[in-house]
């Protein structure tokens, strides 16, 4: 059986698109369309450099550094710990949760999770 499949890998791709690009719009219509591309490429850009620096000014004073997700409960509850400044070093899970509530003015249940009144 024949095998119809293209092998391309790489930068023969862009000029695939290129090409395409080029019998789709004609060459009238491209400069205006790489324009505008230009431009919508540099309001995404000085959006994102505008809501990273608004992060950073949000998290400015505090002690948290924000690295990513947390893979377990553990390590949730210690980076709550450690940005309120209670050491977690020899301490079970429901020992920091108690320490995390009562730092932060909640009445700690037996437990160990939280009373939450409505």
């Amino acid at each position: 059986m024949l095998d119809f499949s293209l092998d391309i890998i790489g930068n023969e791709w862009i000029i695939i698109t290129f090409v395409a690009i080029m019998l789709f719009l004609g060459t009238k219509r491209l400069p205006d369309a790489s324009r505008k591309i230009g431009k919508i490429m540099g309001e995404y850009n000085k959006t994102k450099n505008m809501v990273q620096n608004e992060l950073q000014k949000a998290t400015t004073g505090y002690n948290i550094s924000v690295q990513g997700p947390v893979e377990t409960e553990r390590q949730k509850i210690e980076t709550i710990a450690k940005s309120l400044g209670i050491d977690s070093s020899n301490k079970t899970d429901d020992e920091l949760k108690n320490l995390i509530a009562s730092k932060m003015g909640k009445q700690p249940s037996p437990n160990g999770t939280d009373n939450q009144s409505s």
